[in-house]
């Protein structure tokens, strides 16, 4: 059998359909080439701090190896009721309002099936990550993008949201601070969208995966808003604010029906989290003000503000991202493509970087730089696309 029969013939349409991940594509080209520099991969350079390590290690040798409640651990989802409790002031029901899921990912997937019909459309900042429009899309919804600019500091506008809602619009996905721009939302645009979500009746998914990597701004957590608390399903995870990335522990915090529909994709596709993952996240979340996490935070901070001026020293335009760990420079004055920008430096340079096409319509011109990475690495690849930049500038 032909491999392109097993196209025609046997792979589902929506499978056909999915474009694979812009940004997987270059970690995969990355992995065979010796003496490079990533830049792509929105990865902790660090390892997960003691305190969740030796909980995993202390869950395994005590025998934890075994299915936990579909919704999570108790504990677990305790502890993250305190937590949003502790940090943004809002309560959740801990038996009826958390659930546990295998990574942010899941949570989102989730999210997405549980509130999405056929036809339904799902509105979405452009540039976005990259899962968004193929999460809506696999649920039978339809993404909608509205274009945010540089000049607006990438931060989605309240009037654009306004001229693509129809009746068929279902829900409003945000994520902020965001991937790839880095950009944070002031509260009082926030405020305008809520009250634009609260007027015609629509969802709100909030991932809110990168709230704790902020630089001197506040954020602000969606479902606080007023009218939100019930039509907000808040996305979160540990992967990024405690470096626990292959740990896989993530969760959903919502209205009793929106956690009751996605309990029930969940308990069928993914049974629970893994447990030790999830003793190490109760660890976490007792220690979220770990000093280690505090100097992750910090050298985070420290790197965004040196990676910024390297970008512009080298004549690019680059927003000064208050959130995540990702920068998003302009490469339109070298007259390349995103796309020919980040092929031609990873061959030529060795330096993997993602461009911003992959991100949606808006995001071509830019790249996506992540500065997860040692300041050695991010100060040798500055170098190296100094070099290519000189010699390709038109």
């Amino acid at each position: 059998m032909k491999q392109t029969d097993i196209q025609r013939d046997y792979l589902s349409k929506k499978a056909r359909e999915i474009s694979p991940s812009g940004i997987r594509k270059y970690f995969d080209l990355l992995s065979s080439m010796e003496g490079a520099i990533s830049l792509g991969v929105g990865e902790p350079d660090f390892v997960t701090p003691w305190p969740m390590r030796e909980a995993g290690i202390f869950a395994i040798e005590k025998g934890f190896t075994m299915y936990t409640s579909n919704r999570g651990m108790f504990e677990l989802r305790e502890a993250l009721c305190k937590y949003h409790l502790d940090f943004y002031g809002i309560e959740y029901d801990p038996h009826l309002e958390l659930l546990v899921t295998t990574g942010c990912s899941e949570a989102l997937d989730l999210a997405c099936r549980a509130i999405v019909d056929p036809g339904d459309e799902v509105i979405m900042t452009d540039p976005h990550y990259v899962a968004y429009p193929v999460c809506v899309s696999l649920a039978g919804g339809i993404p909608v993008p509205v274009p945010t600019y540089e000049k607006n500091n990438f931060e989605i506008m309240p009037e654009d949201i306004k001229k693509k809602l129809t009746p068929k619009t279902k829900a409003i996905l945000l994520s902020y601070p965001a991937n790839p721009t880095g950009a944070v939302m002031p509260r009082d645009i926030l405020v305008q969208i809520a009250e634009l979500a609260v007027k015609h009746d629509l969802v709100v998914i909030s991932d809110e995966i990168y709230a704790r990597l902020i630089y001197g701004v506040e954020h602000t957590c969606v479902a606080t808003l007023p009218g939100m608390r019930e039509r907000t399903i808040l996305i979160g995870g540990f992967s990024k604010t405690f470096a626990m990335t292959g740990w896989r522990v993530g969760y959903t915090a919502a209205n009793p029906d929106f956690t009751e529909a996605m309990l029930k994709v969940h308990q069928y596709t993914m049974m629970c989290a893994p447990i030790m993952g999830q003793i190490a996240a109760i660890e976490a979340l007792k220690e979220s003000n770990n000093q280690e996490v505090e100097d992750m935070l910090a050298e985070y901070d420290r790197r965004r503000r040196v990676i910024v001026k390297g970008f512009r020293d080298l004549g690019l335009s680059c927003f000064e991202p208050k959130g995540a760990f990702y920068t998003f420079p302009s490469i339109q004055s070298t007259g390349m493509t995103s796309e020919e920008f980040a092929e031609g430096l990873l061959k030529e340079e060795k330096v993997a970087v993602v461009p911003g096409s992959v991100f949606g319509k808006s995001g071509e011109g830019y790249i996506r730089c992540c500065y997860a990475t040692s300041m050695p690495e991010i100060e040798e690849a500055l170098k190296r696309m100094g070099r290519f930049i000189s010699k390709h500038r038109k």
